[in-house]
């Protein structure tokens, strides 16, 4: 599938969250933000730490500002305000990656944003399904990671009545009062998803929160 195509299918999901309620609240400025301690901000992955794409190599963006709209079409809705940064990655061909971290006032705060981004991506499939008959869509669970605090690894496939069919792996982790949401998503199924990779991708990201 072209990139457009696949695009213009992502974009569709995200539309049709946004039409469902889903409202993105964690941008920068569109609510009060946590105040935590002066410190270095968390590193992002580097573009060679992603899974490796067998014809083309990945492209890392710049680290920007806010919650990215590559993750709202899972987690745009009761998202707590916090300052996020994120840093968008990648390919010349359908593949793409994205990388949120956020620094909350505490390590408790820290350990229920996770749990709530858990529990998002847990129900997200059905959300989907919820604000689209024409998408179908499928969950399914990968294990979580002894790394830090911890980390989960999930996966979602996407499939519209007009052929375009999508494969995602979203994780959550943390480091104490930091939190990390990685996405890696491109054409095709589960049996497509670098899951393997996709774990040591995630490991390496929370390994850089502290």
């Amino acid at each position: 599938m072209p990139i457009r195509t696949r695009a213009a299918a992502l974009a569709a999901l995200t539309v049709a969250a946004l039409a469902a309620g889903t409202v993105l609240t964690a941008p920068a400025g569109a609510a009060p933000k946590a105040t935590a301690a002066k410190a270095a901000p968390p590193r992002f992955l580097a573009a060679s730490e992603l899974p490796p794409h067998p014809s083309s190599a990945w492209t890392a963006g710049p680290v920007g500002d806010g919650f990215p709209v590559e993750l709202a079409y899972c987690l745009g809705e009761g998202v707590p305000a916090y300052d996020y940064r994120h840093r968008v990655f990648h390919t010349d061909l359908d593949t793409s990656a994205v990388q949120v971290t956020v620094v909350t006032g505490s390590a408790a705060k820290g350990k229920a944003l996770a749990a709530l981004l858990n529990k998002e991506i847990r129900s997200c499939a059905d959300r989907i399904e919820a604000s689209d008959p024409e998408v179908e869509a499928e969950g399914r669970f990968y294990g979580t990671l002894p790394v830090e605090e911890g980390a989960t690894v999930h996966g979602l496939h996407t499939e519209a009545s007009w052929g375009a069919t999508d494969i995602h792996l979203l994780s959550v982790g943390r480091d104490g009062r930091t939190v990390t949401v990685v996405g890696w998503g491109q054409m095709g199924d589960f049996d497509d998803a670098p899951v393997a990779a996709f774990k040591k991708t995630t490991k390496k990201a929370v390994n850089k929160l502290h």
